[in-house]
Order: structure tokens, then C-alpha cells, then sequence
């Protein structure tokens, strides 16, 4: 349902900008809603997501948008892609935005405290999340790793950057080509809640997977729609 409204949300806030240009986008199912995003998308997008997702996650989604009937395919193939990795991987929360996945996870889930090894279950999660990535080679991966702001910049840099890379390694060596991934350590610059409170700091601690179409992909549907 979160998935769904996301969609229809960022549907609503790209036609109130389009409105402006004399665009109107009439009887469009949730996924042609999702795709009808223009160059001015990113401010819709970022009043959408910006509470679930940092900076960096909202502008990788939004910089992935090329909308029109190009834009409502890849969107097809990523609403079914989000449906499958909602179905299959525990503890993962997974918004599909446009024409992009947000796939969050608490750090807890993943992680035990101020550590960079994958828990057991963890591996599980992320060796059923290669399975489905694997079912659509032509998309592109970020993985984001964030903490809370208790120690120094420096310490929390380092284990962002340790989290999100180590996502990355053990998806690579479940089969995922690793030209496909990239990652970044964000430490507490990009903070879903306040971090003075312990609940705050929990929700801030997480690793984010954005999942876009490759130049590849966006290619074929623009040759499919005959752009």
C-alpha cells in the first residue's frame, strides 16, 4: 500500500508542477502516473520521499527520469520488480518511485551495533534481493549506508562507508556484476528524524538500495515506443 501511494503521490505533486506548462495527465493507471515526470520532477519527488529517504537517494531517483511512454515502460518493469522484492525480502521496506525502487533497510536488520558484518538473516535478505536485481540486468544499484550522529564525523563516516560496501560485497559474490552496483557512506548528513532522541537516531541508522534504469534500459524503451 506505502508502495502504491507512493506512486500515486508523486503523480499528484508532478502534475501540480506540469499544470503550469498546460500539461494535463488524464485516466493514467499508477505506473503512467509514476512515469509522466519531466525535468522539474525533482522538487515533487523531494516533498514525496524526503521524509523516507536522504538527499542522495532522492536526487539518484529523480536524475533517472526520462517520462513519456519510454518512462511509463520502465516504470511497468520496475512496479513489478518492486512487487516481487516487497514479497521476498524480509524486514526490506520498498517504495517504488516513478521510474526507480527505493529499498530501505534499518541498520539493525543488517547489522549489529557500530559493526560492519552482515548478520546471517541479512545475507538471506540481500542473496534473495541479487535474485530478483538478477531478473532485470539492465538496471543500475546505489547502495547508501547512513548512521546517527553519536561518535565523530569521522568514526561515522567510516562505518557508512563500511556497511554500504559491505552490502555490496556479498551481493557481488552472490552473482550480482559488480559494474552494476556503486556505493557511498553518508555518516549523519542525511538524517530521516532528529537525532536527540534514541527512536530518531534508530530510524537515521539504515542502509538505502536505489534502484534506477541503466542508459541501456532506457534506450531499449525509448526504441520500444519508438522515441
Amino acid at each position: 500500500m506505502n508502495r502504491k501511494l507512493a506512486v500515486y503521490g508523486l503523480s499528484l505533486a508532478t502534475s501540480a508542477m506540469l499544470l503550469g506548462s498546460c500539461t494535463t495527465i488524464q485516466n493514467a493507471s499508477n505506473t503512467t502516473k509514476g512515469a509522466t515526470i519531466g525535468t522539474a520532477a525533482g522538487a515533487g519527488l523531494g516533498a514525496l520521499i524526503g521524509g523516507k529517504a536522504g538527499n542522495t537517494a532522492i536526487g539518484a531517483l529523480a536524475g533517472a527520469v526520462i517520462g513519456g511512454a519510454a518512462g511509463t515502460l520502465i516504470g511497468k518493469k520496475m512496479d513489478k520488480q518492486a512487487r516481487e522484492i516487497e514479497n521476498t525480502v524480509a524486514g526490506a521496506q520498498v517504495e517504488q518511485v516513478g521510474e526507480g525502487i527505493l529499498v530501505k533497510f534499518d541498520s539493525g536488520i543488517l547489522f549489529d551495533f557500530n559493526k560492519a558484518d552482515l548478520k546471517a538473516d541479512a545475507k538471506v535478505n540481500i542473496a534473495k534481493l541479487v535474485e530478483t536485481l538478477n531478473k532485470e540486468p539492465d538496471t543500475e544499484i546505489l547502495v547508501l549506508g547512513h548512521t546517527d550522529n553519536v561518535g565523530t564525523l569521522a568514526a561515522n563516516q567510516k562505518v557508512s562507508e563500511l556497511r554500504a560496501n559491505a552490502v555490496k560485497t556479498f551481493a557481488v559474490s552472490k552473482g550480482l556484476a559488480s559494474g552494476r552496483i556503486k556505493t557511498e557512506g553518508k555518516n549523519y548528513s542525511e538524517p530521516l528524524s532528529s537525532n536527540d532522541t534514541e527512536a530518531g537516531r534508530a530510524e537515521n541508522r539504515r542502509v538505502e538500495i536505489v534502484i534506477v534504469a541503466s542508459k541501456k534500459m532506457q534506450d531499449e524503451a525509448k526504441r520500444s515506443v519508438g522515441n
